[in-house]
């Protein structure tokens, strides 16, 4: 009888530890599946953002070939360009800090292309140029697939962020380290209209 206790009892206690580490083996499988997914759409962000930055030089050129005397915005054009490409964060250490330094130096130079755009309204000649519309179109369309990409990556980080805040896996993902990931937010003032004045 004491014999079949303790068989009973170590059978009990096999169980409950095969059940405690499939939880955990499961729960941590999907962590790293799900922290790799936010690491993906981070690298299909950093590719939208850099194929915008090798656009701006050949939308700068064409632009200085009609425009010349507009050095200071082509020079801001510049300097934005260089502190984006220069702003390096990536997928391992997606703070919040780290993010809101990339998104200004994004928004700044989103800013400084704003301004050469500006220039270009007073270039009709330049407006018709089928290079600099080409690269108008790139420029767009790649505006575009950073806004898809960004909206991605969201959607990972929200799907990692809920899974590891849930009961059990918030204890797992403490014990293994995963830490909550960064969202991709508006820039201050996004909600409010633009002042256009004709």
């Amino acid at each position: 009888m004491k014999i079949k206790r303790s068989w009973i009892i170590i059978g009990v206690i096999v169980i409950f530890g095969l059940i405690v580490y499939s939880s955990v083996k499961n729960s941590y499988n999907k962590m790293v599946r799900m922290e790799q997914s936010v690491e993906e759409q981070w690298s299909q962000v950093e590719t939208q953002y850099q194929r915008r930055t090798d656009l701006i030089p050949n939308l700068v050129s064409t632009v200085k070939g009609y425009a010349e005397h507009e050095q200071e915005t082509f020079q801001k054009v510049a300097e934005a360009r260089s502190q984006a490409a220069s702003t390096d964060i990536n997928a391992n250490n997606l703070s919040p800090e780290k993010l809101q330094q990339f998104q200004q130096a994004q928004g700044a130079l989103s800013s400084a292309l704003s301004r050469l755009m500006v220039v270009v309204e007073r270039y009709p000649q330049l407006k018709a140029n089928q290079n600099f519309r080409d690269l108008q179109a790139q420029l767009e369309g790649t505006e575009n697939r950073i806004s898809v990409a960004r909206r991605r990556f969201n959607q990972a980080v929200q799907q990692y962020n809920t899974y590891i805040k849930q009961f059990p896996q918030t204890f797992y993902a403490n014990m293994f380290g995963f830490e909550e990931k960064a969202y991709f937010e508006s820039q201050e003032g996004a909600d409010q209209a633009p002042d256009v004045q004709f």
